[in-house]
């Protein structure tokens, strides 16, 4: 499960990394102590207070070797049953915010996707989420939804090749359309 307190901060580090057969997620997490939860509100939408670094080199890793990357998590990878080991595909999905913001990470991905929420439904979801710690009166329109445009503006000003998705959609409309572009992708290079 989640952590109780995932907050962005250099303090303490690790990744959690899910894998199933020949599909893997990295979800980078960070923790502070209640002492710091005045600093996670001013700060958890800075690139500063990510360990960018860190991340990167883990995908690294999964990009060198994915099955020796699956084993050292704790994860038995085995070849499909119809393909050569040598024949197999890998896949590493990464889901996070500021990751187009960081150039030496955007460059280790083929396929890249941002999920686009207009303000009322981005504004609704959130005040749905039950946090340990709630959101201080006025977080959203005062730091989150500022520092979300701030964000975006900068990824679309240094000229990322994203696929924008409608946040709008269903969950598994949104899987469908990621799922036929990979499955093109494997195709075209094959």
């Amino acid at each position: 499960g989640a952590p109780l307190c995932p907050v962005p901060t250099k303090a303490n580090t690790g990744t959690i990394s899910v894998t199933s057969n020949n599909f893997t997620q990295i979800h980078s997490f960070f923790f502070v102590d209640v002492m710091a939860i005045i600093t996670f509100f001013t700060s958890i939408s800075v690139l500063d207070s990510l360990d960018m670094e860190a991340l990167v080199s883990t995908v690294r890793a999964w990009i060198e070797n994915p099955v020796k990357f699956a084993r050292s998590h704790g994860v038995n990878v085995t070849p499909g049953s119809r393909e050569p080991a040598s024949q197999d595909i890998h896949i590493l999905v990464i889901e996070g915010f500021l990751l187009y913001n960081y150039k030496p990470l955007i460059e280790l991905f083929d396929l890249r996707y941002y999920l686009a929420v207009p303000y009322d439904e981005c504004k609704r979801r959130r005040s749905t989420r039950n946090y340990t710690v709630p959101d201080p009166p006025g977080l959203f329109d005062g730091h989150v939804w500022p520092m979300y445009l701030k964000h975006r503006k900068e990824m679309e000003d240094s000229g990322v090749d994203v696929v924008y998705l409608d946040g709008l959609k269903s969950r598994d409309e949104l899987y469908n359309q990621v799922f036929e572009d990979i499955h093109n992708k494997l195709l075209n290079c094959s």
